[in-house]
């Protein structure tokens, strides 16, 4: 919706193309195009790309918003949930971007934005498959950065802390059935309308990797100890196993 009300001419992609109709009309923009996409298939991707290029003329910027959560212990967690969550939040990513890579390169302009999280820079407990693919994802775009600015290619990283939405409800457990629970950390999180300004403030800056969110809010605070002082982190994080 921030992109909308700023003008952009839009493709959004998900698999529920009802879900997708739905966003057209509420955003009440003729500049929408609706791509119904699944990050798990890889072999749609090049067909889908040249659907959006041939929609606009052109992609100025993929925004990677796609993903799952998950809540559940290592010990717990299958490994069919593991290699669900990496292949929706790392493969699918780098599928796409490798696809979109080459139109950006020809044109020498374009922008990858990623929307990562907080997990993508600590670890706490009941995260582990989620935090592995966002850490993931932070390597892979530090390294894409350094490969590609020659060709006016930047690369945003954006990493929300809390925020009010469904993702603990669709979230995997150990089994890879849904959490189904709305967690009081989302319940009190950031308002999503006021999210979707601070990253559309990060990418018009141009920024590498930022935080968004309430401010020296608690995951915020987390990010800061994490990386100044990573051995309390541990402790705090330690605390945190369910008893």
């Amino acid at each position: 919706y921030a992109f909308a009300k700023q003008g952009a001419k839009i493709i959004i992609s998900a698999r529920r193309e009802t879900e997708l109709e739905r966003v057209k009309t509420q955003a009440n923009s003729e500049n929408i195009y609706v791509l119904p996409l699944d990050l798990v298939e890889s072999e749609t991707f090049a067909d889908k790309t040249a659907q959006a290029i041939k929609a606009f003329g052109k992609i100025d910027m993929l925004i990677h918003n796609g993903g799952i959560s998950q809540r559940s212990l290592v010990a717990e967690t299958g490994m069919d949930v593991h290699r669900k969550l990496m292949e929706v939040d790392y493969f699918g990513y780098v599928g796409l971007t490798r696809e979109i890579l080459p139109h950006f390169q020809s044109r020498k302009t374009g922008h990858f934005v990623v929307i990562s999280s907080v997990m993508g820079k600590l670890g706490t407990p009941m995260r582990a498959a989620y935090a592995a693919a966002k850490h993931a994802l932070h390597g892979f775009f530090d390294c894409l950065r350094a490969e590609v600015w020659q060709d006016n290619i930047q690369v945003t990283v954006i990493c929300p802390g809390f925020v009010q939405s469904n993702v603990t409800i669709n979230a995997l457990n150990a089994t890879g059935e849904k959490f189904g629970v709305v967690s009081e950390e989302n319940k009190g999180g950031y308002p999503a309308d006021k999210t979707a300004e601070q990253i559309l403030r990060a990418i018009s800056k141009g920024k590498y990797e930022v935080f968004v969110g309430k401010i020296l809010g608690k995951e915020h605070i987390g990010m800061l100890i994490s990386r100044f002082l990573p051995s309390v982190m541990m402790n705090i994080a330690k605390k945190q196993v369910p008893k």
